[in-house]
């Protein structure tokens, strides 16, 4: 039951000890990761098994919390929270005088530097009574198409959110993954129109995405470009998939992360010009998170219980890591809510501004 599942998570924290609590796009399985002991491991060459939390800066190093212990349970949302109603947050003018700024700086260097796109983001900070879990349990009733997590180490912190972005998907030599951009506030009824920005922030994406790819999968397959609702906003999605030429997911994960929806184009010049100008450290916002190396079992019976024959069992090796968009820390009871969005020479500094207060709203509206 996930009661249960909650009960142990809220212990694993009263004990400080690692855990993520995380459900999938689409689907109604709560999953828990458990880790029975405080020990700090990371990433070295993905060939463990566990759930990994990685930040924005590829310089930094990648925490794989232990597979210890696995449980999974149901989840039913909570009719008094399913509908969480939009709101108006009072924004800092300081840090939209700033933001603003800072897109006319990004303009300036596209134009004048040879940067294509830029990627800018800010955070928010806003004090809190909630816990952790009843915010994890906000987000599960509001965001079914999302990945919905809750993530802990009492060494890195407490983190959570509700993201629309895989960054990539494997199942044995398999790949999938997306590129998303372009954002639009929801008006019921009405289809998205989509302006030349965002057309052309998304395309920049999806050949990104295709040129780092080339080399080391077979079969490229790249679908159309779609519009699809995350929350209150629209995104363009379009979906990349084929076959691993050899399975290196370290030489994969490379070459995708930082993506140009996170990060810009050229890589190196945005990822500089973030770090220089943005005023503070992303940490984890905008890394990726997801399960590394697990094993899928899949019975050909519909009946999973008779499990007699296992000549019907196939095993699959999967990887599903998804972007870390749409997310808050929370530290000292306020919860620190991550924001951003992509700039072109199409861009213009308000526009971009109203934008960051509207995804926004996806963390504050569970938050208050």
């Amino acid at each position: 039951m996930l009661h249960d599942l909650f009960y142990k998570a809220k212990n694993h924290f009263k004990a400080s000890k690692p855990f993520v609590l995380y459900r999938k796009p689409s689907e109604s399985t709560v999953n828990g990761v458990f880790q029975k002991d405080d020990v700090l491991h990371y990433v070295e060459d993905f060939s463990k098994t566990g759930f990994i939390f990685a930040p924005f800066n590829t310089d930094d190093r990648i925490v794989l919390l232990q597979s210890d212990e696995r449980h999974e349970a149901e989840y039913i949302a909570s009719e008094s929270i399913k509908d969480l109603a939009s709101l108006s947050v009072v924004q800092d003018d300081a840090q939209k005088e700033f933001h603003i700024n800072l897109v006319q700086k990004a303009i300036e260097a596209i134009e004048n530097a040879g940067v294509k796109k830029v990627v800018l983001s800010r955070k928010l900070e806003v004090g809190t009574r909630k816990s952790a879990f009843t915010l994890f349990d906000a987000l599960l009733a509001s965001y079914s198409n999302a990945f919905c997590y809750l993530w802990y180490h009492p060494k890195v912190g407490l983190w959570l959110g509700a993201t629309p972005e895989i960054l990539l998907r494997t199942e044995n030599k398999q790949l999938k993954t997306m590129s998303l951009a372009g954002t639009k506030k929801v008006e019921e009824g009405k289809a998205p129109v989509w302006g030349t920005k965002e057309l052309e922030e998304q395309k920049l994406v999806t050949d990104y995405i295709v040129a780092a790819l080339e080399s080391s999968v077979d079969n490229l397959t790249i679908s159309e470009t779609e519009s699809v609702r995350a929350g209150s906003l629209w995104h363009l999605r379009t979906s990349v998939s084929g076959r691993l030429a050899t399975y290196n997911l370290k030489e994969i994960i490379a070459a995708l992360h930082p993506t140009p929806a996170v990060c810009g184009l050229p890589k190196a010049q945005a990822k500089a010009f973030i770090l220089e100008n943005e005023n503070y450290a992303r940490e984890y916002y905008t890394g990726f998170l997801g399960e590394l190396n697990f094993k899928e079992e899949n019975f050909r019976s519909s009946n999973r219980r008779n499990r007699e024959n296992q000549a019907y069992k196939t095993v699959k090796n999967t990887t599903s890591l998804y972007v870390n968009l749409r997310c808050m820390q929370l530290k000292d009871k306020k919860a620190l809510v991550y924001v951003g969005g992509g700039i072109t020479h199409e861009s213009d500094p308000e526009k971009e501004w109203e934008e960051t207060a509207a995804k926004s709203n996806t963390m504050l509206k569970v938050v208050l």
